[in-house]
């Protein structure tokens, strides 16, 4: 099949899609730094239109058999996360970037589509976003098919809820797969064998200082001998004496008092703040990890960005571009690549 690839984001979508054995040959991504860690891994055929996607214009595909066209991609989703109260609404410009999307399935007419999003959005205003999304799909021709995927039942270690809606121009219903995980990865899993650090740890690259133990850690290193992007924001004393405070599981409420006397009303803080993670369960969301002070499990300092990438189920060969702070928002918004590898394979298994 060949695949197009909208907001792609560094292209964990995308890694998924190719594994599933999708030649993704056409990309749009508007963030030149997420785009740049995508050309770093990928090198689609027709490039990346880096811009607006409002700005791009659909380029025919040569060479396209019967069934053999996939369009798929995940619209801009903070403006429908549950932890994003502030701009989830028809206010918000950007949660009317799906229209793009379905522009450009109007355009490809694709065999198959995948339009994948956070679960907050079946939850925003009452639901009205993904009615319409639907309809629009449906009056195209398309039969489409619905359902709320946990990455944790894929092999991802992190508890991550992705909504996805795919589509048949045949009149063909998607069975979405059965989680291939009855036993969640954990946090230790993942991470263990990667090399300690200090706090605003700057060296890119580390070779690796211990085995790995597990098939896991095992799939994520495939022979290399180090990783990159091994990077830590550097936290002020005051976070680091707040992080000691934090056992596993715990989190903001753990914090004396007079630790976050800055704060005018600590109690209005979200639970996802100041988490430090459990060695022995799966991840909370890697979202944006570095303002929620996620912690990691033994040492007091926040996650690196190969940790939280192991953490989406990213191999360690997969290098991610611009500074750390970039970096750390391409890891939080990618779709998990393993994730997506069991949504598509299953696809090309059933045509």
């Amino acid at each position: 099949m060949i695949g197009i690839d909208l907001f792609s984001g560094a292209g964990g979508m995308s890694l998924g899609a190719r594994r599933a054995g999708i030649d993704v040959q056409q990309v749009v991504e508007a963030d030149k730094h997420a785009a740049a860690t995508y050309f770093a891994n990928h090198q689609p055929k027709y490039g990346i239109f880096v811009d607006d996607i409002r700005k791009f214009e659909p380029q025919k595909i040569q060479n396209r058999d019967n069934e053999g066209l996939i369009v798929f991609g995940g619209p801009p989703c903070q403006g429908f996360s549950t932890s994003n109260q502030r701009t989830r609404s028809l206010d918000n410009e950007k949660n009317w970037l799906f229209q793009e999307f379905v522009r450009s399935v109007k355009v490809y007419r694709p065999d198959w589509f995948v339009f994948e999003n956070v679960r907050g959005i079946i939850e925003t205003e009452g639901g009205i976003f993904v009615d319409q999304i639907i309809e629009q799909f449906q009056l195209l021709g398309y039969t489409v098919s619905v359902d709320l995927l946990h990455a944790t039942d894929f092999g991802v270690p992190q508890r991550r809820a992705r909504f996805f809606i795919v589509g048949s121009l045949h009149g063909k219903t998607y069975t979405f797969p059965e989680a291939s995980h009855k036993k969640p990865i954990t946090v230790s899993q993942a991470i263990s064998d990667l090399p300690t650090l200090s706090n605003g740890a700057s060296t890119c690259y580390l070779n690796y200082t211990s085995k790995a133990t597990n098939r896991y850690a095992k799939s994520m290193r495939k022979g290399m001998n180090g990783c990159s992007n091994h990077l830590v924001t550097r936290n002020g004393e005051i976070i680091i004496e707040r992080y000691k405070q934090i056992p596993q599981g715990g989190n903001w409420e753990n914090i004396p008092d007079h630790l976050m006397e800055n704060y005018a009303d600590k109690s209005r803080c979200h639970t996802g703040i100041y988490r430090r993670l459990e060695l022995d369960k799966p991840s909370v969301v890697i979202g944006n990890y570095r303002k929620n002070m996620l912690i990691h499990p033994t040492e007091n300092r926040g996650l690196s960005v190969r940790e939280a990438a192991r953490l989406q189920s990213f191999p360690d060969e997969f290098v991610f571009k611009g500074s750390i702070g970039f970096q750390q928002q391409q890891v939080g918004n990618a779709v998990p690549p393993l994730l997506a590898k069991s949504l598509f394979r299953s696809l090309i298994n059933q045509i």
